[in-house]
């Protein structure tokens, strides 16, 4: 099954008992806004997560702007929601899915394989005329039991490692002007990781905002070979997860996030950095 689901999907399970929705509405620069934004209104029933509270850990040297959270205390977070493996998250926001989709990737890392992002988001959800609330649901803690996948997961040396090799193919999933260096809007240096590919992830959404079905996504990113090793990156490690998910949804196997992306990879002086087009 696909790992973009409808709102008319969404609205025909809302309900059922092994279901969560979780609300990961956020804003770079305000880091408050998706809590207040759910606060008002939300999916009935939704439960929320905040990107750098919740779903990224403390800030350090290395590792980016939103390394990944410590596991345990994922998992902590997951049960105290009412989480547990057997439950159907369905995870949504209003940026075209970015957000959702670093959610959708952590439960992935965790082996959790029921897990969906919601097409469109919030915004559409409610044009739509689909119910929403402002009542916080209360929710029975449950148990988070994890075993993590690491084959999904590329550290800085598997990406040093990619340097000129054949077989792997690295994606930057930033806009191409950042990617090419001739503006940075977030870090401290402009370009590219070198040989890196650029392919910005809201390619990956029609002029509606809706995610391109499954023969588009193969069209997208046919110039890669599906029997290659892909590593995607972006600045921090967030909108690369839709490239992730669109590789996966067009039959690639050997997919693997560099969680720290651009941010990680510049807090080491030694590393190169390039500029323009691959």
């Amino acid at each position: 099954m696909s790992a973009i689901v409808s709102k008319p999907w969404v609205l025909a399970r809302m309900y059922e008992p092994d279901v969560t929705i979780v609300d990961c509405r956020f804003e770079l620069g305000k880091p408050d806004s998706g809590r207040e934004a759910y606060e008002v209104e939300h999916i009935p029933g939704a439960v929320f997560l905040d990107l750098e509270k919740d779903l990224s850990s403390p800030v350090r040297e290395h590792g980016g702007r939103h390394p990944l959270p410590d596991p345990e205390q994922l998992s902590r977070t997951l049960a105290q929601k009412g989480i547990n493996p057997e439950t159907r998250i369905i995870a949504y926001d209003d940026q075209g899915g970015m957000y959702a989709s670093r959610l959708w990737w952590l439960l992935n890392y965790l082996g959790h394989h029921e897990a969906y992002v919601m097409n469109e988001g919030f915004g559409a959800w409610k044009s739509a005329g689909y119910p929403v609330s402002a009542d916080q649901p209360i929710r029975v803690p449950s148990s988070y039991p994890y075993t993590l996948h690491p084959e999904i997961l590329a550290s800085i040396e598997d990406v040093r490692n990619a340097a000129g090799r054949e077989d792997i193919v690295v994606i930057d999933s930033r806009d191409p002007r950042r990617y090419q260096g001739f503006e940075e809007t977030l870090d401290k240096v402009a370009g590219h990781i070198p040989g890196a590919r650029n392919k910005f992830w809201k390619l990956l959404l029609d002029q509606h905002g809706k995610w391109i079905p499954a023969n588009q996504l193969q069209e997208h990113y046919q110039e890669f070979p599906t029997d290659k090793e892909i590593i995607v990156y972006c600045g921090s490690g967030v909108s690369a997860c839709p490239n992730f998910i669109g590789l996966k949804e067009a039959g690639y196997e050997k997919v693997k996030l560099y969680s720290g992306s651009w941010s990680d990879w510049i807090s080491y002086s030694e590393n190169p950095v390039a500029t323009g087009e691959e």
